[in-house]
């Protein structure tokens, strides 16, 4: 792996490119992942945002989900920005009763916890592990975090509004989750970490 590992942005849905060049420009060597081959290559996956539900059946089809949650369960890094923390998540509230999930975090979701699409916005998020100042966040149909496990580490809850206080950053070992998209403000910082986890992994 060397200096540069090799990180995969799961390309069945969402900001597939945008996630490959906040990747490239943080010092990974980034590909998309669609097939199982793609994914043994890999140091490390980013789960990008999109519709969690037609994510989950699309790993059905490309035949990804059982060795997708196997390496994940050997320790492989990961990153779900959105829709990825969703499919992360050990339990996942709003969700249809066929939705898969990838049990790499001991967290409860809750799907479009902000509204629908009229109810997308920004906030600056002071943001655990982050040097630099706050972090701005995009939040689009986001879900939030409504309980976390003992190994869990928060890292990041929105400041105000209505949703102040829930939890919208988390960390469990090696693997990352935020409910915002990184990959659309230009901040790399949050790839950045993401890097930094894999090449010490």
């Amino acid at each position: 792996m060397a200096n540069q590992p090799t990180i995969g942005v799961l390309a069945l849905q969402g900001d597939v490119r945008e996630h490959l060049a906040a990747l490239e420009s943080s010092g990974a060597r980034g590909i998309g992942v669609r097939r199982l081959s793609e994914l043994e290559s890999v140091d490390g996956l980013v789960i990008p945002g999109g519709e969690s539900t037609t994510m989950s059946r699309l790993l059905s089809v490309f035949d990804l989900l059982e060795p997708l949650r196997a390496r994940l369960k050997a320790g492989m890094p990961a990153y779900g920005s959105c829709a990825g923390m969703i499919l992360l998540a050990s339990e996942i509230l709003d969700t249809r009763p066929d939705a898969q999930h990838l049990d790499g975090l001991d967290i409860t979701v809750r799907r479009n916890a902000f509204g629908r699409q009229v109810d997308s916005f920004e906030s600056d998020l002071e943001f655990a592990g982050i040097e630099g100042g706050p972090v701005r966040a995009v939040f689009i149909r986001a879900p939030w975090v409504e309980r976390v496990g003992d190994d869990v580490e928060v890292l990041a809850r929105v400041p105000e509004g209505p949703a102040a206080g829930h939890i919208v950053g988390v960390r469990q070992g090696p693997v990352l989750a935020t409910s915002f998209h990184p990959e659309v403000t230009g901040d790399r910082r949050v790839h950045g970490l993401f890097v930094d986890m894999v090449r010490r992994n």
